[in-house]
């Protein structure tokens, strides 16, 4: 199950001089994620490097900036794949200390600096979400509503004309069977509508 992380973290290594300063944090989309970057420039000037990965839906991206091909960007993109993350910013700002680490140094070094930080990172499921809408006679709200309650669903409106109109989220694996389990219940008193009506 895809997971993101709750808040940013950051984390700093140390190798032969250089010093590599590693951010992870949940990020929507690509535009954000360069804002980000545009951001960490302003703040480091003097560093030699700022490369980043994002993996946000399809909006996936790996730069080097300036480092040897596929020694930042790519290692660091791999550590959120293999960790199974989404909406997620892996962003590492290098300050060059003299001394060349060399492709298979450079890999350890941005990997490492990702997964150091993401092992400080709270972990979070991604749960998708599905909205449903419904129409009950005023005497069954109070069954539906505790049937919600037992389906632990997120009531998100309720109307009352004629009948009930209740609109409610629940998580997308639970929906087939809560919608069938409030249809035995209401014996097919449930009506159901799209939820763009």
């Amino acid at each position: 199950m895809p997971q993101t992380i709750s808040a940013a973290v950051h984390h700093e290594l140390l190798i032969k001089k250089s010093r590599f300063i590693a951010c992870v944090q949940p990020m929507s989309d690509r535009a954000a994620a360069q804002a980000v970057v545009a951001g960490l420039r302003a703040q480091h000037p003097g560093a030699a490097h700022v490369c980043w990965a994002l993996l946000a839906g399809g909006q996936s991206a790996a730069v080097d900036d300036g480092e040897p091909s596929g020694t930042a960007g790519r290692p660091m993109l791999d550590v959120l794949r293999h960790q199974d993350l989404e909406g997620v910013l892996a962003t590492v700002v290098r300050y060059f200390g003299g001394v060349k680490l060399g492709a298979g140094g450079l890999v350890r070094a941005y990997t490492d600096s990702v997964a150091q930080a993401l092992l400080q990172a709270e972990k979070v499921a991604i749960v998708k979400l599905r909205q449903l809408r419904c129409v009950v006679p005023y005497a069954m709200e109070g069954m539906l509503r505790r049937e919600l309650d037992l389906a632990q669903a997120t009531l998100l409106d309720v109307s009352h004309g004629d009948s009930v109109t209740l609109a409610f989220s629940l998580p997308d694996a639970d929906a087939l069977a809560v919608q069938a389990r409030l249809n035995e219940s209401g014996n097919g008193r449930v009506l159901w509508l799209d939820t763009d009506d």
